[in-house]
């Protein structure tokens, strides 16, 4: 494809390209604009271990790549419009497709698992629609710390003193094509909430990738560290990622009934409830995802559902045709999105597909609800539900499976191989 379907912005020097990897963390290169067409036709070599390597940039011996085969080159080629990055003059910004050097998609790229599951929902009829609200905290970067104190959630006097921050992330980001519908302060020092509009399932998980960069690189500008981990302060929120979805057919929305949750709507809970115990791997990836999973903090620790009920694992939003949607509410904001909307859309798809029913409704506190399954709250037990699913080999294939739960078990190793803190305080001087 040659750079005259992706042209630059008047004014480019360099553009900043790259993909999401196992963590869906934007990695790639930044690329001279004379380099440019080059790029577009034969695209830029680096290596596969980008796809398998951890959030510190950790490379192990792993099934598709390693030191046996070299850890071989793979080539990027631009899959969005190049945008002008306003706080960057001259810079522009954009995603790219990775492509083995067989010329095939590399089985470790975690955006083909939603690739399949976008086109599987079409061979049944289904248009995809996701819309996805992170949270993430505002810190300053040498003490780490938030720099505000008190909750104020939804407080217009602190959205106004974090303006000079949280605006240019706002209008920014969307000028950069990334549609954002609103901002507000969450639940803790320094937490802050942010919701992409909805788009297409492969659109939404690409926006994720793009945006938490975004956001990290504004942030910097502005003098914060911006942080997508789960659970910074065992004492304060945690930084959610919730999903909605909603199934479009034939120009209308499949899961609504005059406004209500339909059959099918139903079908697809049931779908979510069935595999959420199994996949919690994919919304959950780190030890400290799950300290994350407690009761009565608006992070759910079952496969409950209701309808606009903020203690279930599935919430439901019922109103006009078009606002009818399901709501997932147990991933943190530094899962994958590619492999989160994967699993999630592949168990609910097999719930329409198998004509399952959900659970009872819960209609009070979801958090003793006595007829809904527990999800897992420990990492060690998300591994081994995840080492017995079928489910997720079939979703993300071997190679990708085994990646995951890899990373999974390294993470569990490396607290356990540590003398903390706490261990410190208590027991050095007294015993």
């Amino acid at each position: 494809m040659s750079g005259a379907a992706f042209t630059l912005p008047e004014g480019t020097h360099t553009v900043a390209m790259g993909l999401g990897d196992l963590n869906g963390i934007m990695r790639g290169k930044r690329i001279p604009s004379t380099h440019w067409d080059h790029i577009c036709k034969s695209g830029n070599a680096l290596s596969i271990a980008l796809f398998a390597i951890d959030m510190t940039c950790d490379v192990w011996d792993t099934p598709y790549v390693n030191f046996d085969n070299g850890y071989p080159d793979m080539h990027m080629f631009p899959i969005t419009q190049p945008v002008p990055l306003p706080w960057e003059p001259g810079v522009a910004f954009c995603l790219a497709r990775a492509e083995g050097m067989d010329h095939k998609p590399v089985p470790i790229d975690p955006r083909n698992a939603l690739v399949s599951q976008v086109e599987r929902a079409k061979g049944m009829g289904f248009e995809v629609n996701v819309g996805t609200e992170l949270e993430f905290h505002l810190l300053d970067p040498e003490t780490r710390q938030p720099r505000d104190q008190g909750i104020q959630v939804y407080s217009l006097a602190r959205a106004a003193e974090l303006e000079h921050v949280l605006g240019p992330i706002r209008q920014q980001i969307n000028e950069a094509g990334i549609p954002i519908e609103q901002s507000n302060p969450e639940y803790a020092p320094g937490q802050v909430e942010v919701n992409i509009r909805y788009g297409g399932a492969l659109q939404a998980a690409d926006r994720v990738v793009m945006f938490r960069s975004l956001v990290k690189q504004l942030a910097t500008v502005h003098g914060y560290l911006a942080t997508f981990m789960a659970k910074p302060f065992i004492d304060q929120s945690g930084n959610g990622f919730h999903t909605h979805y909603s199934l479009w057919r034939e120009g209308g929305n499949a899961f609504s009934d005059g406004g209500k949750l339909s059959a099918v709507g139903r079908n697809f809970v049931a779908g979510l409830q069935k595999r959420m115990a199994e996949t919690a791997l994919c919304g959950a990836t780190t030890p400290n995802a799950y300290r994350r999973r407690q009761p009565y903090t608006f992070c759910p620790i079952n496969t409950s559902w209701g309808i606009d009920n903020r203690t279930v694992g599935i919430r439901i939003i019922e109103g006009n045709e078009s606002a009818v949607r399901a709501e997932k509410r147990d991933a943190s904001a530094d899962c994958n999105p590619y492999l989160l909307i994967a699993a999630e859309l592949a168990a609910g798809l097999d719930g329409i597909e198998q004509g399952l029913e959900p659970s009872e409704m819960a209609t009070g506190n979801a958090y003793e609800e006595a007829d809904a399954d527990p999800i897992p709250t420990d990492i060690r037990e998300a591994v081994q539900q995840a080492r017995g699913s079928e489910f997720m080999k079939s979703v993300f294939g071997d190679d990708m499976f085994e990646l995951l739960v890899q990373q999974a078990e390294r993470e569990i190793g490396f607290f356990d191989e540590q003398v903390t803190q706490v261990e410190l305080d208590r027991y050095i001087e007294n015993f």
